[in-house]
């Protein structure tokens, strides 16, 4: 779930459920007037916005206002928690969203409310549905039950299909300014304004990902590590050797995420079953054992593809950056500290080799949606940095 902020940098709708809804006045009052039965209620909703700009912390919000009783703040803190039984919630841990998952929420969908007002189905992320998994959700979306309500969340309305878009009522978030993020970063970790800017510039003013870079030096070394490698590679042999060094950070960075809660759902699961700690496993719960290794294995895999993806987010901002110099642009970059980094490459190349290796990228972060092995498709895409060709 997206990082919840805790005080925002212009005026705001403040009011619980809604408290952790950081900067996104205009959608809380849309929404608040939605579930109170004012205006513009409808079955089915789309909430838009980048990584980081509060799309499930706002859906969950909006749930808990629907669900519970005006003012019954016992049972909006229950569906904040995830815990109300009219509340069902998917985000997916693996690459994408099956169709055993969604097939689920539908049959979920078509139960009456049990205890609150709504029913309400959350889907966090909806653009990882493949075509035929989105079918499966049409007619529950089309002909949902009267008081069942979906709320789905994707970066943009372009990432799901025109036949699940017309059926959905969008709301689109804003984008927060940098200083915006960098102060509620100061607000939240202590850290001083220099860092907070920063790692909010850097991040695009993903709040999540700027959070850990201003906590985490070590973050911001292999940023800064990774970004001076690509622009210092050369030919092929220095392609290689990048493109290795950034898949193996970020596997290191994926197993550190995941290993403590790996190790954790596996002691709570042989605890369930009355396996001692130490003791052999019976052979009647090795295949619960196996499920679960199965699913640690997906969201291992999704939490390394991610970490791939914010690499190269931070490459696209890199030769953003120099295509704005190309064009004699300086006051707007993201990554001021290798200006002079920048400015040589900027001198070095013609725009429409930094536009080839811009739309390279895209291709690759395409390519690894398709489980294309990372590193051949970085070599790739470092191949094309370094010519100005696509290979």
């Amino acid at each position: 779930m997206d990082a919840p902020a805790a005080a925002p940098a212009v005026e705001r709708h403040v009011a619980f459920p809604w408290d952790d809804v950081w900067g996104q006045d205009d959608a809380v009052r849309t929404l608040a007037a939605a579930a109170s039965d004012q205006a513009g209620m409808t079955h089915a909703w789309l909430i838009t916005g980048p990584p980081g700009s509060g799309r499930s912390t706002l859906a969950h919000a909006f749930a808990a206002s629907l669900i519970a009783e005006p003012g019954d703040e016992a049972a909006m803190r229950q569906v904040l928690a995830g815990t109300h039984p009219d509340l069902t919630a998917l985000r997916t841990e693996g690459v994408i969203i099956t169709i055993k998952d969604a097939r689920s929420l539908v049959e979920r969908s078509y139960f009456s409310p049990s205890l609150g007002r709504y029913r309400v189905i959350v889907m966090e992320d909806a653009d990882r549905m493949v075509e035929r998994t989105s079918n499966v959700l049409l007619k529950a979306l089309e002909e949902p039950p009267e008081r069942t309500v979906w709320i789905l969340c994707a970066p943009s309305e372009a990432d799901l299909l025109p036949t699940i878009r017309s059926r959905v009522r969008v709301l689109r978030l804003r984008e927060p300014d940098v200083e915006d993020v960098a102060r509620l970063i100061e607000q939240r970790t202590g850290v001083d304004h220099a860092t907070a800017e920063q790692s909010a510039r850097h991040a695009q003013r993903h709040i999540g990902m700027a959070q850990r870079l201003a906590t985490d030096a070590a973050a911001r070394g292999r940023r800064d590590d990774t970004l001076r490698g690509v622009l210092q590679v050369r030919g092929v042999s220095g392609a290689v050797d990048v493109a290795g060094r950034i898949v193996q950070a970020a596997t290191e960075d994926a197993k550190a995420l995941t290993a403590e809660r790996d190790e954790a759902e596996r002691s709570s699961l042989l605890r369930t079953v009355g396996v001692a700690p130490g003791a052999a496993v019976p052979p009647a719960v090795r295949s619960q054992i196996s499920a679960l290794e199965d699913e640690q294995k997906r969201r291992a895999t999704r939490s390394l593809r991610d970490g791939i993806d914010r690499v190269l987010t931070d490459l696209q901002s890199l030769f953003r950056d120099v295509v704005l110099l190309q064009f004699g642009r300086a006051d707007d970059l993201i990554n001021r500290e290798l200006e002079s980094e920048l400015r040589s490459v900027a001198a070095a190349w013609d725009p429409r080799r930094t536009m080839v290796v811009l739309d390279q990228i895209a291709d690759t972060r395409r390519n690894l949606e398709q489980n294309v092995a990372p590193v051949l498709a970085l070599e790739s895409m470092l191949v094309t940095v370094a010519t100005g060709r696509t290979p």
